[in-house]
C-alpha cells in the first residue's frame, strides 16, 4: 500500500515527540498532576465493525489496443492524411504510397491474363477439331494427347495470370493505409517522399481510448502480508475476487468511473519482486489518456470485525507502539499496542485494545501512568470509519 511519505514523517515525528514527553511525564509522578488538575483530553470510544480495506498503487494508464500501423507494400510514401494527435476513425486514411508503380503492375497483370485466355481459346479449338478425327483414326494418338497437354498448360497459364491480376490489385490497394481502429494516431514515424521498405515500414500507431487500462504492481512483501491477514481471518476478499477500482488523477480529482481488476499476472517479476495488476476503465470522454500517472485505489477487501484508531493517537516508544487508554475512573492508562495496516488517516490495531476502551487523541502531552484526566470531548470511532466506507 502507498503513502504519503511526507504525511506519515510528520505524524510519526509528532507521535514519538508525545511519546517521549508522555514518558518522561510518567517519571515526574503525580505531584505535577495534582499540582494542575485533571488533564483535559479528548477520546475516541473503541468499537469493532467491519472496516474498509482499500489499498492503493501507482499506476500507469496504457491503451487497451494499440496497433501499429505498417506498410504492406515498398514504395515511396507519398503523402501523409491524418492529423498526427488527433483522433482517427477505423476506415479513416493515415498514408498514401506512390500508386504508380503498382497501377502499372496490374496493367501489366491484366494484359498477361487477356494473352493467356487468348491462348487458352485457341488451345481449346484445337482439341475440340482433333478429338473427333482422332476417333476416326484420321489423326493419332499423339496428335490427341499433344492437344489435350496445350488445353492443360493454357488453363493453368490463365489460372496464374488471374492470382498475378488479383496480387497487382492487392498490393494498388495497399496504397491506400487506413486505420484499423478508432482512436489516437500518434506522430508519423516516416515523411513524405521517404522510400519504404522491410526496415522502416513503421508509419504510426493509433491508440484506442476506451476501454483504458490502469497497471500497477504488487510486492511479493505486500501479497505474502495480505494472504497472511486473510489466513488469520483479519482481512475478507470481495466475492469472486470481484475488487473495484478508483483511479485519483495528479490534481487529487477522482476520475467518475469505476473500473474492475480484470488481469492478474501468475507470475512474479524476477527482477522487480512484483506482479502485474491491470484494471479496466470505460473512457467515453478520453479524459484518461495512455501513459498518465495515477493513484489506483482497489476497493472491495474488508477488515472483519477489527479495531482501528487515528493514526495521531498511536505513539512509539522504545519498546514499540502504546496509546493512552483512559480507565473508568478517568485515570490514564499506558497501553502497548500491535499495529496493523494503516486506513486512510487510521491505524488498524491488532492486539492491546478492546471494544469500549477510551483512546486519547489530544492531550497525550501533558499525560502520566495513572494521572486523573477530564474528557472534554468523546467520538465513537465507528463514525469516522462509516463515513470513509460512503465515499
Amino acid at each position: 500500500m502507498t503513502k504519503n511519505y511526507f504525511s506519515r514523517y510528520s505524524m510519526l515525528t509528532a507521535a514519538v515527540l508525545c511519546g517521549v514527553l508522555a514518558l518522561s511525564g510518567c517519571d515526574k509522578g503525580k505531584e505535577g498532576q495534582a499540582g494542575r488538575g485533571p488533564s483535559p483530553v479528548s477520546v475516541v470510544k473503541v468499537t469493532r465493525h467491519d472496516v474498509p480495506a482499500d489499498m492503493t498503487w501507482v499506476a500507469k494508464t496504457e491503451s487497451s489496443r494499440a496497433v501499429e500501423i505498417y506498410s504492406r507494400v515498398n514504395g515511396f510514401l507519398d503523402a501523409r492524411k491524418y492529423t498526427e494527435g488527433g483522433m482517427v476513425n477505423a476506415g479513416d486514411v493515415l498514408f498514401m504510397m506512390d500508386k504508380k508503380p503498382f497501377e502499372v503492375q496490374l496493367s501489366e497483370a491484366l494484359a498477361s491474363l487477356d494473352s493467356s485466355l487468348a491462348a487458352h481459346e485457341v488451345a481449346k479449338r484445337n482439341l475440340n477439331r482433333i478429338r473427333p478425327l482422332a476417333k476416326l483414326k484420321a489423326l493419332s494418338q499423339t496428335d490427341l494427347d499433344q492437344a489435350i497437354g496445350d488445353f492443360q498448360t493454357t488453363a493453368a497459364a490463365v489460372s496464374n495470370a488471374k492470382a498475378q491480376v488479383e496480387n497487382a490489385k492487392l498490393n494498388l490497394s495497399y496504397c491506400t493505409i487506413t486505420s484499423p481502429v478508432t482512436g489516437y494516431a500518434s506522430s508519423a514515424l516516416q515523411t513524405d517522399g521517404t522510400y519504404i521498405n522491410m526496415s522502416n515500414s513503421h508509419l504510426a500507431t493509433v491508440y484506442t481510448m476506451s476501454p483504458m487500462w490502469v497497471t500497477f504492481s504488487m510486492s511479493e512483501n505486500e501479497e505474502a502480508k495480505i494472504n497472511q491477514e486473510v489466513k488469520e481471518g483479519i482481512l475478507r476478499r470481495p466475492e469472486n475476487h470481484d475488487y473495484e477500482v478508483q483511479l485519483e488523477l495528479a490534481g487529487g480529482e477522482i476520475y467518475p468511473i469505476s473500473g474492475r481488476v480484470t488481469f492478474s499476472s501468475p507470475n512474479f517479476n524476477p527482477s522487480t519482486g512484483t506482479f502485474e495488476l491491470r484494471a479496466s476503465f470505460e473512457n467515453p470522454n478520453n479524459q484518461l489518456r495512455p501513459q498518465q500517472y495515477v493513484r489506483a485505489i482497489v476497493k472491495g477487501a474488508t477488515y472483519v470485525n477489527a479495531i482501528v484508531v487515528p493514526q495521531i493517537a498511536v505513539q512509539e516508544g522504545s519498546k514499540g507502539h502504546f496509546v493512552w487508554v483512559i480507565t473508568k475512573d478517568n485515570k490514564a492508562q499506558f497501553r502497548p499496542v500491535e499495529v496493523g495496516s494503516w486506513i486512510g488517516n487510521d491505524w488498524l490495531i491488532k492486539n492491546g485494545l478492546d471494544e469500549g476502551d477510551k483512546v486519547v487523541t489530544e492531550g497525550m502531552m501533558l499525560l502520566a501512568s495513572e494521572a486523573p484526566v477530564k474528557i472534554v470531548k468523546e467520538v465513537d470511532q465507528k463514525s469516522s470509519a462509516d463515513d470513509k466506507a460512503k465515499k
